[in-house]
């Protein structure tokens, strides 16, 4: 029978003292406290509403119980932004972030790991951080043409008709009630009898822009989106129209139709934004189907600048529609490029020569109704497309 093993005592010659775990010194060394607990994260974005490229300041503030610790976040951004900043305090996580393009945006979600003193205890709360506007950059825009005929309001307009502008259009023989100080001297001792000054009425415009946002072109050389061109040009002809405290007004087909009426005043921009950017929605274009125009979104007399890439026929019936309420129009094109074709793809070439046949027909079918057709290029002013119309005001359609 075997002896049973015995247990070397620690204080045995040749034995070694017993030492504890790794781990379990690193837990003695740590420092205690409770564990982070009651965790809720509360989100500020500031500002909700801006224009492409400007900063957007995120603040979120982090409360718990038990002793400050480290805080980890984790971000998911949606489209339409980007991270430039993150700075992480005992209590906040700050983020930078900048409005990429236009649209309506998710900026996504924010997860705070949130560990104890120690680093061992860690807890997540999640913050959301909701979506924000982004306004498209206006082009630049001064020229403001207006048609023949003027609503009976009060503005900066001339019109063709005799009222009490500034203007002088011509003299005519003294009529009972005029003022004095407007006689014409020179013509009233020419002629014996008193003359008076004639001046023009000034009156004010209502604009409207229709937007097509049936399609958006891409083009395959400058990667210039027709949707942006559009929305750009829009907003700087609101902005022009707006300063000579014009009503303007917005529609936009493709989709669900979307309309505001004409308004006026610097804050109506906003309105009018807001009223078209679910167009574009996280990244999205957002275009199925072609609906009639409402009678109110287009005034009778209302000048109205339909905004197209041409680049799809359903615009036509649109443009029917228009011409059939006897609107005056503008037809400001947005080119969307030639299709690359390969050297000596000779298919190719001759399909591009069709391409290009085809929307010069549609352009002369415009010019032949006696539609104005001016070609926005993106980059450019649009003083530069605009600044023909000047020599004669724009007419209207009939019925």
């Amino acid at each position: 029978m075997s002896p049973c093993p015995q247990r070397s005592s620690p204080d045995a010659p040749g034995s070694s003292p017993w030492q504890p775990p790794p781990l379990v010194l690193l837990a003695l060394a740590l420092p205690g406290g409770p564990r982070p607990d009651g965790l809720t994260a509360r989100a500020e974005v500031e500002p909700r509403r801006c224009f492409e490229g400007e900063r957007v300041r995120v603040r979120i503030a982090v409360a718990y119980d038990g002793e400050p610790g480290r805080l980890d976040p984790g971000i998911t951004l949606g489209h339409g932004t980007r991270l430039d900043r993150m700075e992480a305090g005992p209590y906040h996580v700050e983020l930078d972030l900048t409005a990429r393009r236009w649209g309506r945006w998710t900026l996504g979600t924010v997860d705070v790991d949130v560990y104890d003193r120690g680093g061992l205890a860690r807890r997540t709360v999640r913050a959301g951080l909701g979506e924000i506007s982004v306004f498209p950059v206006p082009d630049q825009a001064g020229l403001t043409p207006i048609p023949v005929r003027l609503p009976q309001r009060l503005g900066e307009h001339t019109s063709t008709q005799r009222g009490e502008g500034v203007e002088v259009t011509g003299v005519h023989p003294y009529a009972r009630g005029e003022r004095q100080r407007r006689i014409h001297w020179p013509a009233t001792t020419r002629r014996g009898t008193l003359q008076m000054h004639g001046f023009a009425a000034e009156r004010t415009a209502e604009t409207v822009m229709l937007l097509d946002v049936l399609t958006d072109v891409v083009d395959p050389v400058t990667g210039t989106s027709t949707l942006d061109a559009t929305f750009r040009a829009a907003a700087g002809l609101v902005r022009a129209y707006l300063r000579t405290h014009d009503r303007v007004g917005v529609v936009s087909v493709g989709g669900a139709t979307r309309w505001l009426q004409p308004g006026s005043g610097q804050g109506y921009f906003h309105r009018i934004a807001e009223s078209v950017l679910a167009v574009r929605k996280d990244h999205s274009h957002r275009s199925q189907g072609l609906g009639a125009l409402p009678p109110p979104a287009l005034p009778a007399g209302a000048l109205v600048y339909v905004i197209t890439p041409l680049s799809d026929q359903r615009i036509f019936d649109v443009l029917h529609q228009v011409r059939g309420r006897s609107n005056p129009m503008i037809v400001v094109e947005i080119p969307t490029g030639d299709p690359v074709v390969d050297p000596g793809d000779t298919e190719g070439e001759l399909a591009l020569r069709l391409w290009r046949a085809d929307r010069d027909a549609m352009r002369f079918s415009l010019v032949e109704s006696g539609v104005a057709v001016v070609t926005h290029r993106p980059g450019e002013t649009l003083d530069l497309a605009l600044a023909p119309l000047l020599r004669t005001r724009v007419q209207g359609g009939t019925r």
